[in-house]
């Protein structure tokens, strides 16, 4: 049986703060983690690893 999605996680996608490259939509618990996401990913429009934040 698989774990049931709870209230606490929240879809949102992540922008690189270089040049605006939106990737794919991840999941957050807001009750662990209520700021803003503010992950090191590679992007694949600059070819390189870039600082992705979280996107309104």
């Amino acid at each position: 049986m698989g774990k049931k999605k709870t209230e606490n996680r929240n879809n949102l996608e992540l922008k690189c703060s270089v040049c605006g490259f939106i990737i794919r939509p991840t999941e957050k618990n807001k009750a662990k983690t209520p700021e803003r996401l503010e992950i090191k990913k590679f992007c694949k429009k600059c070819n390189k690893t870039q600082t992705f934040n979280e996107k309104k």
